[in-house]
């Protein structure tokens, strides 16, 4: 009847398998504040893993680190005198922080390394040879160590700021952009989609909205992530911000959006996988759970029939394998979107161009940049960082969906209690 739609809220909402049981509604502030919290729980929990995909992913391609000898050292008499050093058992020199080899000097910035003793030339190459390789991260497990260790547990953790300013507002229009593509009744995707493929469609959408908004924020992130050991604190916050004034200066506003094409390659798909996947997934949790019936009567019964505990499994499972999934997936748009977003050219106001004329791989199109990786470094270049990507995104889901699934559940009973008061 119309006058108990009206009674029950104005929005229907639907099973994941397509049929339609009238419920309490769920305001779009409750469902905004079930996100906040998943959100703020979620970037805790997995920024540690998000760092190490980050330095995994920027990191330059590097071969093995045999000790090299003196004689293939060149001199340092002509260096110039602000060039960055790095302590460590004497002088260390790297070029803009990223050089693949370091450079080690003898005791005076004027000392040839060929002029040095041999036993003094051995300790600097050795020294240089123990600081690249504090630079360079093999595995996620050895990323987590390294940094933690050179730089401080708290490095682990760098970026926090940024990720919960970008996660709160991101995972609020993509939750609740998703609820009502799903849910209410005049979605144009319950109309003109077929609920096979709604989720895909649906999870898309949400998801171009929530990366448009929040793109130049999590450039600030990723770039403050990529951030090399030297400074910690607000001093890398500074130094970001910086560098990102003087790419606005140089490029404007616009290029603060630079990697959304990426981000968009990387996202869309992602979220139409999961989504398409997690509402697969917990379709199957519930037919295995209700053996004796149908699964078309299992998938009819509406969530709104399940206890916590049930919720909260099936949401946690479908969410992190679904999220798994998608994540190893769409790693090669990830890498992509991490190196030019963490590409420094603040300072120019045209695009860099090589010797040749053309332009830098990073400044190319997204299919001739990933077509790039791929000729230099092949599949395992796409796939850099998948591990951690995995590790951080898998969790990440299955916090994230089964938080906002309870949160959910918890508002409409309270919901139906204050109806049944009534």
């Amino acid at each position: 009847m119309p006058v108990a739609q009206v009674n029950l809220g104005d929005t229907v909402t639907m099973s994941r398998s397509g049929g339609h049981e009238p419920e309490v509604d769920i305001s779009a502030g409750q469902k905004m504040l079930s996100a906040v919290s998943g959100s703020l729980l979620t970037s805790l929990l997995v920024t540690p893993l998000d760092v190490v995909r980050v330095r995994l992913q920027s990191q330059p391609k590097t071969s093995s680190l045999p000790r090299p000898s003196s004689s293939s050292l060149p001199s340092f008499s002509n260096l110039p005198p602000n060039l960055g050093v790095t302590a460590c058992c004497r002088e260390v020199f790297w070029v803009n922080n990223t050089s693949p080899v370091c450079l080690a000097s003898g005791p005076t910035l004027t000392t040839s390394i060929d002029s040095t003793t041999p036993s003094t030339s051995a300790a600097a190459a050795d020294c240089a040879v123990d600081q690249t390789r504090r630079k360079t991260y093999t595995s996620t497990l050895d990323g987590l160590r390294k940094i933690a260790r050179n730089e401080g547990l708290s490095s682990l953790w760098r970026g926090l700021s940024p990720t919960l300013v970008m996660a709160i507002p991101a995972n609020v229009i993509y939750f609740t952009g998703y609820d009502i593509l799903r849910s209410h009744k005049r979605s144009p995707v319950n109309k003109y989609v077929s609920d096979g493929y709604a989720p895909l469609v649906a999870g898309s959408v949400a998801r171009v909205s929530a990366a448009a908004v929040i793109s130049p924020i999590e450039m600030f992130r990723t770039r403050m992530q990529a951030a090399p050991a030297g400074a910690s604190g607000m001093g890398v916050f500074k130094e970001t911000l910086f560098g990102l004034r003087k790419l606005v200066q140089a490029q404007g506003y616009t290029s603060l959006w630079r990697g959304l094409t990426l981000t968009m390659w990387r996202d869309v798909p992602f979220s139409g996988i999961y989504w398409w996947g997690y509402e697969a997934g917990r379709n199957r949790l519930r037919d295995l759970r209700y053996p004796s019936i149908s699964p078309d009567q299992a998938r009819s019964s509406s969530q709104n029939d399940e206890n916590h505990t049930a919720t909260f499994i099936d949401s946690f499972l479908a969410g992190a394998t679904s999220g798994a999934v998608a994540a190893i997936v769409t790693t090669p748009f990830d890498v992509g979107k991490t190196r030019q977003q963490v590409l420094d050219d603040g300072s120019k106001k045209t695009p860099s161009r090589a010797a040749d004329g053309a332009l830098r791989p990073e400044e190319r199109s997204m299919p001739r940049f990933l077509y790039h990786i791929w000729k230099e470094e092949g599949a395992a270049g796409l796939f850099r960082g998948w591990a951690a990507r995995c590790l951080k995104v898998a969790p990440a889901c299955a916090i994230m969906i089964s938080s906002y699934e309870i949160g959910k559940k918890m508002a409409r009973t309270m919901n139906e209690r204050k109806a049944n008061e009534l």
